[in-house]
């Protein structure tokens, strides 16, 4: 199977995905016993206002013809404005777009450069000091809660330690933010040479990439260590060892023959750890996408959380496609024969 069939082939599958997630995001938002239309009325509203408030809303017609409306308004890149703020959905989740990137990006990166080594390094030594320490680390990375975690990040190393800034955005309040290039403070200060904006970007940064590092890193390890135990009992690994190849040529065989299944748990990682980052942005104020989208469950905003939940599910299937190319491109024989 030639590389643009195969490609071809998981984008049509993705596309009855897509739409399932759009229809029973809109379904589910609906029947989840909020109703902002009394909220955005005021609360000294009549009945007669709430019902105008309704009817404008379009929330006065039948269910399919609402979601016939909106899917409509899909495929034309319109996602409605948000109910609060009156904003377009679409706009406000591409600004915020590039913020959560940052984070999981540096986080996840850091989690792999750990995780994967101490994984690997673990199946080598089953059952000795290193593997029993990794796995209860792994195991604790898995235990704890994100939202703990980032406050208890806060109380030790900015309260007790003083040794980072507060949790209280991705900048210092007292420091002029870059012109913005790509949405990332660190890099627009670097690329407009702000020092200090991207020395204060850098700081900020440091809590909330560990703790996305701490939780990305814990499945890793056991899912590295998992792949490369089973590797390591394939005839071809015997093989290579009764041929006397050294340590060194024996792990570069394992690390290439787990390196496909690695690669496509990581990628499913990173589409799980987006609603984890959501909680990290909560606690650090980070002004995130995950935050956005956090902030419009909490108070009903019905067209931010369809919005923030297609955003979610286009990014899933776009992980997915990667990862699915990625594996094919390392390992053909995994596209199949036709």
């Amino acid at each position: 199977m030639t590389l643009s069939r195969f490609l071809l082939r998981r984008l049509v599958f993705s596309v009855p995905v897509v739409i399932g997630v759009l229809f029973f995001t809109f379904a589910l938002v609906r029947i989840g016993g909020q109703d902002p239309v009394a909220l955005l009325a005021g609360p000294t509203a009549t009945v007669q206002e709430i019902e105008l408030v309704r009817r404008e809303l379009g929330l006065d017609q039948p269910f399919f013809v609402q979601f016939a409306i909106y899917a409509q308004k899909v495929l034309s890149f319109d996602l409605g404005k948000s109910w609060l703020s009156n904003k377009p959905v679409l706009g406000e989740l591409l600004d915020r777009l590039p913020v959560t990137f940052e984070l999981m990006f540096w986080g996840i990166l850091l989690g792999a450069l750990v995780g994967i080594p101490v994984g690997l390094h673990a199946a080598f030594r089953v059952d000795r000091a290193f593997d029993q320490i990794s796995r209860f680390v792994s195991l604790l990375g898995f235990s704890i809660p994100t939202y703990w975690l980032g406050l208890v990040m806060l109380f030790v190393f900015f309260f007790l330690l003083e040794w980072a800034p507060p949790g209280m955005g991705r900048i210092s309040l007292i420091v002029t933010p870059p012109p913005r290039i790509t949405g990332s403070y660190l890099i627009d200060g670097l690329l407009t040479a702000n020092w200090e904006a991207a020395h204060s970007a850098l700081s900020q940064l440091v809590l909330p990439v560990i703790c996305v590092a701490i939780v990305a890193s814990a499945p890793i390890i056991k899912q590295t260590r998992a792949m490369a135990i089973e590797v390591l009992g394939r005839d071809y690994v015997r093989l290579a060892r009764a041929a006397g190849l050294p340590e060194r040529a024996v792990r570069g065989i394992v690390w290439r023959n787990a390196l496909v299944p690695v690669a496509t748990f990581i990628g499913t990682e990173i589409t799980g750890l987006v609603g984890t980052a959501s909680l990290i942005e909560y606690v650090f104020a980070w002004g995130g996408m995950g935050q956005y989208g956090l902030h419009a469950i909490t108070s009903g905003d019905f067209a931010v959380v369809q919005g923030y939940v297609l955003f979610l599910a286009l990014f899933s299937v776009l992980v997915f496609v990667i990862v699915d190319v990625l594996g094919f491109l390392l390992e053909p024989r995994a596209g199949g024969g036709s």
